[in-house]
């Protein structure tokens, strides 16, 4: 299959990830409609690459209030494509929110073409590999046989266990070393090797950066897009060069 193709001369494209958004947190909530109400329209594309939401225990369990959905079906009715990765918060986002929101659900890892250039997107849990008990918990969760005994469960009975679980992430956050949490060398320059890739991009460790790197092949990037928490954070790709932008919230 053909990867997705994007002239960043003729507009640029837009990646973010970890927003986290959730009622609780109406500013982020306020910023990333703004962002997308004034921002995203003059984009050839805008790329999420995971856990835009806090929590997401179903498409059956979204508020009726819901503002995120409307705001990016906006853009698709203004012709602008927008690509939704899952994250390790909101892997349980399915075809019903996806259809809502006018959204194009991809697989993880995508391989897509900017300006010439092969570049592999993912969510980033899966290079921390030092952190093996993480990796243990990901392979249960993304199993499809516990997923689908999971929304199986009573709404009320899934938002409980999600509580708990957030709870133990947490928890055993608490106890880690920054270094666990962060991706392997290892595994990205594997990634690079394996995909052809000169350049990866990536959220999760809420570390923004973009790291210059040896791909094995020649001299590589790995760019890291930044949290939603005490400001927004998008990378922005135009005429080929990329830069990472902060946005400031409401006060």
């Amino acid at each position: 299959m053909t990867p997705l193709q994007f002239d960043t001369a003729r507009a640029p494209v837009l990646f973010i990830a970890d927003l986290h958004l959730d009622p609780g947190r109406p500013a982020a909530m306020r910023a990333f409609c703004h962002f997308v109400e004034t921002r995203v329209p003059a984009a050839a594309a805008l790329f999420i690459l995971g856990d835009l939401f806090e929590a997401w225990i179903g498409d059956d369990a979204r508020p009726d209030n819901d503002p995120v959905a409307p705001a990016l079906a906006a853009l698709g009715a203004q012709g602008l494509p927008v690509y939704f990765m899952p994250g390790n918060r909101d892997f349980l986002v399915g075809p019903a929110f996806c259809r809502a929101a006018g959204i194009t659900m991809l697989t993880e890892p995508t391989l897509i073409e900017i300006d010439g250039e092969r570049v592999l997107l993912e969510h980033g849990d899966a290079l921390c590999t030092d952190d093996t008990a993480y990796q243990a918990f990901r392979s249960q969760v993304r199993n499809p046989d516990w997923q689908a005994a999971f929304l199986a469960q009573p709404v009320a009975e899934r938002l409980e266990q999600a509580r708990a679980l957030r709870q133990r992430s947490g928890e055993a956050m608490a106890g880690k070393s920054a270094a666990i949490m962060d991706v392997n060398a290892e595994a990205v320059r594997e990634r690079l090797q394996a995909w052809g890739v000169g350049t990866l991009i990536h959220g999760h460790t809420h570390r923004p950066a973009i790291h210059r790197l040896d791909s094995g092949d020649g001299h590589g990037r790995r760019i890291v897009l930044g949290d939603w928490f005490e400001q927004g954070s998008v990378l922005r790709i135009d005429n080929g060069t990329a830069r990472l932008e902060t946005i400031s919230f409401e006060s």
